[in-house]
C-alpha cells in the first residue's frame, strides 16, 4: 500500500471531508473549509495539521519533521511504507480530522 492509498482509505467514512486535487498533482483534505492533511504530488510526503502537543510528540517519531505550513503541522515522509508507517499515517490523519470537528 502506498502512502496515498493509505490516506484515501483513512478518509473513508469520516464525516465532512472534501478532497481537492491540487494543480501540482498533490491532494488536500479539508473539513469545514479548512485543510487538515495534504499529500505531495509524488505521494512521498503527507502533512497533517495537529494539536500542538500532538505535533510535538509526532516529530519525535521516525520519518516525521515540523512542516513549513506552521505551528501544529508536521510532515511525514516514510522511508518504507510498512505497517508501522501506515498506522502512524492513519492515526495522524484521524487526529487532524478530529481537530477540526464542529464545537457544540
Amino acid at each position: 500500500m502506498t502512502l496515498g492509498e493509505c490516506l484515501v482509505h483513512a478518509a473513508t467514512g469520516l464525516p465532512g471531508i472534501s478532497a481537492t486535487a491540487e494543480s501540482d498533482g498533490g491532494t488536500t483534505w479539508s473539513r469545514g473549509g479548512r485543510a487538515f492533511a495534504t499529500l505531495s504530488a509524488g505521494g512521498s510526503t503527507a502533512e497533517f495539521g495537529l494539536e500542538p502537543p500532538v505535533a510535538d510528540a509526532a516529530v519525535r517519531t521516525p520519518d516525521t519533521t515540523p512542516s513549513s505550513r506552521g505551528a501544529g503541522w508536521v510532515a511525514f515522509a516514510p522511508a518504507e511504507m510498512d505497517d508501522h508507517a501506515a498506522d502512524r499515517a492513519v492515526a495522524s490523519f484521524a487526529s487532524a480530522h478530529r481537530r477540526l470537528a464542529p464545537r457544540d
